[in-house]
């Protein structure tokens, strides 16, 4: 893919902290695959089973680790981490496309609100009173900011977000398109044979350089506030209840749902599809492997799973079968260790008489 913006690879080098191996003049124009870049591009080697493709890559340059370096005479970055360096090197030559500071002719801003000269609001956005847009900030056609609704500096909303009243969304955080910020919190009291309403007065607090993805929901607290503190990432269609907490630099996967008041620490990574019961809480630096459910808190760090692998369907009934059994295969060893217990019991007795 061809870049917006083309870079010599000496001037990647100094952007990226990784030592430059080849001519540091070298234009370097998109970004490919071993696989399938082309002349002018940049690729990468992180995993050691591409390895062979290093001898038949079309790419300008790698980027890879010092020890691969001998596999290839390509020119190189070479970096101890070189996905990150990748990930540098890829956000300069392909950065986020910020329009024009301007203020859209089809937007309707209220009056009370305060939105920056230096901010660009794009066609069919709805800004209500007390509202305040920062320098830098995107706000995508047909976007919602609610009324007190903060925008960091920098922040980027793609087209149609929804952010509710009295949210708060901190600096460089990007938000996807059909997310909804703020919503009311799932918060019900039994009373009689229906349900009464129990109004969510809390809000949402997003930090900086926090990414969410497509279609993803944070409901606002119901008293207190629902956080998601600086660079948590969130990928597409999350749903995190009201009053949960999400600790810095967190990153959690597709298709999970966290119940209310749930509190997940920093540095962990949830995988995709995965299920929390509300108000457990999870240490810092947890990993939980993709469809698990969590019922309990997990205090300690580590990897943690609960989910069956598939296996073919005939093999999956045995196994059912075997787990459907298995009180009963517990009772009859239980029984048979007991018996075994008094056996021998009797057969000492008996030694000593």
């Amino acid at each position: 893919m061809r870049a917006v913006n083309p870079f010599t690879l000496g001037e990647l080098a100094h952007i990226s902290g990784a030592e430059l191996a080849g001519p540091a003049n070298l234009l370097i124009e998109g970004v490919g695959t071993l696989q399938g870049a082309e002349s002018g591009d940049v690729t990468f080697l992180t995993n050691p089973l591409y390895r062979d493709q290093l001898s038949t890559t079309r790419a300008s340059a790698v980027i890879l680790s010092p020890a691969e370096h001998r596999g290839t005479s390509l020119p190189c970055l070479l970096s101890a981490n070189p996905y990150a360096c990748y990930a540098q090197v890829a956000q300069h030559l392909f950065p986020l496309p910020r329009p024009l500071p301007e203020i859209h002719p089809t937007a309707v801003i209220h009056p009370g609100a305060q939105v920056s000269l230096r901010a660009s609001i794009g066609p069919h956005v709805v800004v209500e009173d007390g509202a305040q847009i920062g320098d830098e900030v995107t706000v995508g056609a047909g976007s919602f900011v609610g009324a007190r609704v903060s925008l960091e500096k920098g922040a980027f909303l793609h087209p149609r977000v929804t952010i509710y009243s009295g949210c708060q969304i901190g600096a460089n955080t990007i938000i996807h398109s059909g997310c909804v910020i703020g919503a009311d919190g799932f918060g019900m009291a039994p009373q009689g044979e229906g349900w009464l309403k129990i109004p969510q007065v809390g809000r949402v607090i997003i930090g900086k350089d926090v990414e969410i993805g497509a279609n993803t929901t944070i409901d606002r607290g119901a008293i207190d506030d629902t956080i998601i503190e600086d660079g948590v990432k969130l990928d597409n269609l999350i749903q995190i209840a009201h009053n949960c907490r999400i600790g810095a630099h967190t990153v959690i996967a597709g298709c999970t749902g966290i119940s209310g008041s749930t509190r997940i620490g920093r540095h962990c990574r949830i995988g995709g599809g995965v299920g929390m019961v509300g108000h457990v809480e999870i240490g810092d630096r947890v990993t939980v492997s993709g469809f698990s459910l969590i019922t309990k808190s997990i205090p300690t760090p580590g990897v943690y799973t609960s989910s069956i692998p598939s296996q073919p369907h005939r093999e999956w009934l045995q196994t059912l079968a075997h787990l459907r059994g298995l009180s009963e295969w517990i009772n009859r060893i239980k029984s048979l260790e007991n018996k075994l217990e008094n056996d021998e019991s009797h057969s000492a007795v008996s030694g000593r008489s």
